[in-house]
């Protein structure tokens, strides 16, 4: 298939380049790095000359904190809303999303929200897609996972309410396999599916089977109030974004999801998150 990939040099972009370029496909990358400037991409006529004879497009453009010029309506909303569109004018017969999981009617951040805004669009054209909204991916080159291995590898982990909020931490080849079956399947309009991995725990398990993989014992935890670890996230993401307080709040809320409708649509068993370590 001739396929246009947005996001290309991102963690999950680069991972579905490198499946579908492996299985034969012919990629057309849309990213910086290709001369495709998204936050410029926000009118359909933008991407016509890109999604003209293209038999699909995928979206996995996101960002989790907003630097620079880089602003959640924009990039998660306007710019994907003008590529569906132009996708449906230009005949593309498959379309889709990497969404969030959250991103759905109780979205209470920007980041959720605006993801949400983009797959409405997509859900509201005559066009056969998928909108894929998978929880913490881990694999190779995430910088969440980064960031939580060198919290893991902390003598002393102080936690907000001891790190007992709910995770579900999916496989990058889980969501490869599930954007490969999606370009193929049979499809009538837009279907959306929750991926998440096999197993919900608490962040604090979580980090106790990343201590497990470098070598260290259970971690000594310190728990502190979230609403002090709330007051310091507004600090703290100045010196790191990624401790964004809304950051923090989706983590509190819980990250979990019914994988049954997942591993019917795989037709095989999710893999255990930390396999991808």
């Amino acid at each position: 298939m001739d396929i246009l990939l947005t996001g290309c040099s991102g963690f999950i972009g680069s991972h579905i380049r490198h499946r579908l370029e492996n299985l034969g496909h012919n990629i057309t990358c849309a990213d910086r790095h290709h001369g495709v400037d998204f936050k410029r991409m926000t009118r359909p006529e933008d991407w016509l000359s890109l999604t003209r004879n293209q038999d699909a497009v995928i979206n996995s453009v996101g960002i989790i904190v907003e630097t620079g010029g880089n602003r959640f309506e924009i990039l998660h909303h306007q710019a994907p809303a003008a590529l569906f569109r132009a996708a449906g004018d230009c005949g593309v017969s498959r379309v889709i999303q990497i969404s969030a999981l959250g991103a759905d009617e109780n979205a209470f951040t920007p980041y959720q929200r605006t993801k949400k805004a983009a797959d409405d669009v997509l859900r509201g054209l005559d066009l056969p897609g998928f909108i894929l909204r998978p929880s913490l991916v881990i694999g190779r080159g995430s910088a969440s996972l980064a960031l939580f291995q060198r919290l893991a590898g902390l003598p002393l982990l102080m936690l907000a309410d001891g790190g007992r909020q709910r995770i579900q931490p999916i496989h990058i080849d889980d969501l490869l396999d599930t954007v490969d079956k999606a370009l193929s399947v049979e499809c009538q309009g837009c279907r959306s599916l929750d991926l998440a991995g096999p197993q919900a725990m608490s962040f604090a398990q979580w980090l106790t089977i990343l201590r497990q993989h470098q070598g260290k014992g259970p971690p000594r935890i310190l728990p502190l109030p979230y609403s002090l670890v709330l007051g310091l996230s507004h600090l703290g993401r100045f010196i790191l974004p990624l401790m964004h307080p809304d950051n923090l709040r989706m983590m509190q809320q819980g990250n979990t999801a019914d994988t049954a409708p997942l591993e019917a649509f795989l037709g095989h068993p999710l893999r255990p998150a930390e396999d991808a370590l």
